[in-house]
């Protein structure tokens, strides 16, 4: 008699919708050959992986909404103030947070300098990729010896073994590292595959809302640069945190994705080194370089990513074309809005670039997409265009539109303050930013321009 084979089904790996056959478009997310097959197990054959002393699962008693007392939860404050910030005060107790990046970006850096200077709190530290004397090795070189560190390491990938070591050793808080690695045994498939991922975080989301005690998950990024594994994991948790920057630089940003207690546009800055991630208090002063002299090319921004304004520099670079077409090359901008405002200066100025080549480039291998940036990315175009250095002291903020005219932008004032305590003597500005706000506080002088010719008459007359 011929054995029984395995049911399989069908799951797309960008957001994990199911189908009982391969389809080419999946049409949940719209995306091309994603689907791939795996088995699937009952759900009448899956086991209780925890629960009351017996095994069985806790069935949740529907309470009437107006019973239920609103009081503020306590959150769990974390030694990094940088990454409290970005989680909105703190980890939430019962919540369940992911934080994704890059390989060698340092997520496991981040996460285990942090629990390693918790105190009072036993944490549980569950890692799937390395050893037990490699996380010691790192331990002591980000944070050294410590006698009352209450953090415990097990190194294991089988979900119901994990379970087993939470349930012994009763922690206030669980690390996952990473989740791509830790697979079912009631599942045929690999680790890392839609399935177990999906299984695995929702089993990780239910110990977390039925214990109160709060997870942090660690997933890798695909080579899109979104986290890898179904769109689902995402849903699930209650912030995705996203650990970025350039390994060639040592500057790191965290900035949340989804927070469902707190604000999203919170960022985070830390510098690696050796002995471990730096948080960076003033970015504006890393993103400025300290040159005696005056060079063409370089300008001054004031950006604002999230609730923290700081000042950038912008670099830029004209030549003329050594081959017949042009070439167009950016750094940390947006290269479609560096054409549009190319053909801002050749259609509304006047200048002639279609002939040159143009490099951008903003300096510590930041990714900036505010719009308050274009006035500082035409002038240090131009300045380098024409090989004629801006002032020192001289900083911009302005969004930059299509017939040339500087349009206002945000928070002004919080722009207007940083420039000034950084110690820069003037600010070019929209006009008309200013109405309905007081500058008696300003000691920087403010210049007002409606038109990028406005700004570029003041620059170099």
């Amino acid at each position: 008699m011929a054995k029984k084979t395995a049911k399989t089904t069908f799951f797309c790996k960008n957001c994990g919708a199911e189908s009982p056959k391969w389809i080419g478009k999946c049409p949940s997310c719209g995306e091309w050959n994603t689907y791939i097959e795996e088995p699937v197990v009952p759900k009448a054959s899956k086991g209780v992986l925890f629960g009351d002393d017996n095994g069985h699962r806790k069935s949740a008693v529907p309470v009437k909404i107006n019973d239920i007392k609103a009081e503020q939860l306590p959150r769990i404050k974390l030694p990094s103030s940088e990454l409290n910030r970005v989680l909105g005060g703190g980890l939430v107790p019962g919540s369940i947070v992911l934080i994704g990046g890059e390989p060698g970006i340092g997520k496991s850096t981040l996460v285990l300098q942090n629990v390693l200077r918790i105190r009072s709190r036993k944490v549980l530290y569950v890692s799937g990729e390395e050893s037990p004397q490699q996380l010691r090795m790192r331990a002591d070189r980000i944070a050294g010896s410590d006698e009352d560190c209450e953090c415990y390491i097990v190194c294991e990938t089988s979900l119901s073994s994990i379970f087993a070591s939470i349930k012994e050793s009763t922690p206030d808080l669980v690390i996952i590292d990473s989740i791509q690695t830790i697979a079912s045994d009631e599942l045929d498939s690999a680790a890392g595959s839609v399935s177990q991922v999906r299984e695995c975080a929702a089993a990780f989301l239910r110990y977390a809302k039925t214990s109160g005690v709060p997870v942090i998950l660690i997933g890798h990024i695909n080579k899109e640069g979104t986290i890898a594994g179904p769109k689902v994991l995402e849903h699930i948790v209650d912030a995705v945190l996203q650990f970025e920057g350039d390994s060639h630089y040592m500057y790191r940003i965290l900035r949340s994705i989804k927070n469902r207690f707190g604000s999203t546009s919170e960022m985070g800055i830390y510098e690696m080194r050796e002995t471990g991630l730096r948080e960076v208090t003033n970015p504006s002063e890393m993103l400025l370089s300290a040159m005696d002299q005056e060079l063409s090319g370089t300008a001054i921004g004031v950006t604002i990513d999230g609730a923290r304004p700081f000042l950038i520099e912008v670099q830029a670079l004209v030549s003329t074309a050594a081959y017949g077409t042009a070439q167009r090359s950016v750094t940390g901008f947006d290269q479609r809005r560096m054409n549009m405002l190319l053909a801002v200066l050749e259609k509304r100025v006047g200048f002639k670039l279609a002939q040159k080549d143009v490099f951008l480039n903003i300096a510590g291998g930041l990714k900036v997409g505010d719009p308050a940036l274009d006035l500082a990315v035409i002038c240090a175009i131009l300045s380098s265009n024409v090989d004629i250095a801006i002032q020192q002291g001289v900083c911009f903020s302005a969004e930059v539109g299509l017939s040339g005219e500087l349009r206002q932008v945000t928070r002004i004032e919080q722009r207007i303050a940083e420039a000034q305590k950084l110690g820069f003597n003037t600010m070019i500005i929209p006009r008309n930013n200013l109405k309905g706000i007081s500058t008696k506080d300003f000691k920087i002088k403010l210049v007002e321009a409606s038109k990028v010719e406005e700004a570029f008459q003041y620059l170099f007359g």
